[in-house]
């Protein structure tokens, strides 16, 4: 995660003008400075560490003797209000849109053609994903086999994969980035609003008919939304970050006191609606909140994160953050299956005094179980080097339907033992191999964008293609 953002020079682009910021005002005091946005470096990371910290305090766990009972903390009282700062992955889809629409431009500024920057996309965001399913479809099968009850093990099976879902919608924006590049230089904030609206309508139907899968148009409405508000943010067009905090979370509180959305903006144990699984206007409203606040606060998170201490830290954390999200939950997995089945130790009672003072303890058990697989898989964020992608535009196109059919399968189906793991991984793994091209004599070890560089990436991680790049000490 250790990049330069670089934002266009002004006329550099100008053969390219659908894919330049649209001219008006002067750009805001907000606009990301030239060279790189240490703002939203630190937005991906504190996402993706909130989203960590939230899975690993969240569960209430024990275990009968033959199946493990889960419940979630924040279901305790009114502890649901912590979600509507907690829920960060608008944040991440916002600042991802951002890196995005920089990355993007400065190919295009460079002659980059969009399937060469989209196969360099592929492989920093999918690549990761392979050896999780390496560990994780063998698994389950070696634990059953030990004799380890079912029901805990199918659990954990599954749950290993449904984080890909973050990955597998992002893809989505990621693919969608040149063609909503366009329409933001040709229509700026109609586009964001437009999509709000389709969403508004999606709620209605949903709501009305009472068929939850009517909200499905909703995972790509809403979060295309958020990722588009990345783009304007990129062209310094977010100028009033306070009217959007309070409008944001004024809206939703006012959704959430009409109904019918709950008030929590993750999905909780026997609650009717759930405002993430499909996603809402309610949890829409919350993410436009967060952005006007993270905007309004932009120059503190940025004096805080350039502190020598702090800079230090993000520049670790940086490189390894995708590792981090897709193998907290194995840790997880790892400590429960020790001290809640195998000891019998439940998890306090939530919001009590033994779950406060075991809550750091706790912590610590699940990052030392964690280390060993961040030191073990981190390498694998950084894909092998490639020639320049030459494969056109078809095969891009079928390259990033079975990576995205594989990230899919793995979220609907998990690790559980059976061939939708297996299909998954495969589908994955082809879409991967054609983002590839071989390498001529001569030609320098190079991203498929045409940029030579040392680390380059995808926005889940924190990295940004089309940049020089290289291990700077900070995290992006």
């Amino acid at each position: 995660m250790a990049t330069v953002l670089t934002r266009p020079a002004p006329g550099s682009a100008a053969r390219r003008a659908p894919l330049t910021p649209p001219s008006g005002p002067p750009a805001s005091p907000l606009a990301p400075a030239p060279g790189r946005d240490l703002f939203i470096d630190v937005l991906r990371l504190f996402g993706i560490a909130l989203v960590v910290l939230q899975h690993w305090s969240m569960p209430v766990l024990s275990f009968t003797g033959e199946e493990i009972v889960t419940g979630n903390a924040l279901a305790s009282g009114n502890a649901w209000i912590i979600t509507w700062i907690s829920q960060v992955m608008p944040l991440v889809f916002f600042a991802g849109g951002a890196a995005n629409a920089i990355s993007r431009r400065g190919a295009v500024r460079r002659g980059a053609t969009g399937p060469a920057w989209l196969a360099t996309r592929l492989r920093r965001l999918a690549w990761p994903v392979l050896p999780l399913a390496a560990v994780w479809i063998p698994l389950p099968h070696l634990l059953l086999a030990s004799g380890l009850p079912e029901q805990p093990v199918v659990t954990a099976s599954r749950l290993a994969g449904q984080l890909l879902w973050f990955l597998a919608i992002y893809l989505v924006a990621v693919a969608s980035t040149p063609l909503m590049l366009r329409l933001n230089a040709a229509y700026g904030w109609r586009v964001p609003a437009a999509l709000a609206a389709g969403a508004v309508a999606v709620d209605v139907i949903r709501f009305t008919s009472g068929l939850e899968i009517a909200g499905f148009p909703n995972i790509v409405l809403v979060w295309l939304a958020v990722h588009q508000l990345g783009f304007l943010y990129a062209d310094g067009r977010l100028r009033r970050p306070w009217i959007m905090a309070v409008t944001g979370y004024g809206l939703a509180a006012l959704l959430v006191a009409a109904g019918p959305y709950p008030g929590s903006m993750i999905g909780m144990p026997g609650a009717a609606v759930s405002n993430m699984a499909p996603p809402t206007v309610a949890l829409l409203a919350v993410a436009f909140g967060q952005i006007g606040l993270a905007l309004g606060l932009r120059r503190q998170i940025v004096a805080f994160a350039s502190w020598p201490g702090v800079d230090r830290v993000l520049g670790w954390a940086g490189p390894r953050m995708m590792t981090v999200y897709l193998w907290h939950m194995s840790a997880l997995f790892t400590v429960t299956a020790v001290v809640v089945v195998g000891l019998g130790v439940s998890t306090p009672e939530p919001g009590g005094g033994a779950w406060l003072s075991g809550w750091p303890h706790w912590l610590l058990m699940l990052a030392l179980a964690a280390w060993p697989m961040l030191r073990g898989f981190a390498r694998f964020e950084e894909p092998p080097a490639a020639g320049p992608y030459r494969g056109g535009t078809v095969r891009i196109a079928v390259a990033t339907a079975l990576t995205g059919t594989g990230l899919l399968l793995l979220t609907m189906f998990g690790f559980v033992p059976g061939v939708a793991p297996v299909i998954g991984a495969g589908a994955l793994l082809a879409g991967l191999l054609l983002t590839f091209s071989a390498r001529t004599d001569g030609t320098p070890s190079a991203r498929t964008d045409g940029t030579v560089s040392e680390r380059t990436g995808g926005a889940a991680s924190g990295r940004t293609d089309g940049t020089a790049t290289a291990r700077s000490g900070r995290a992006a």
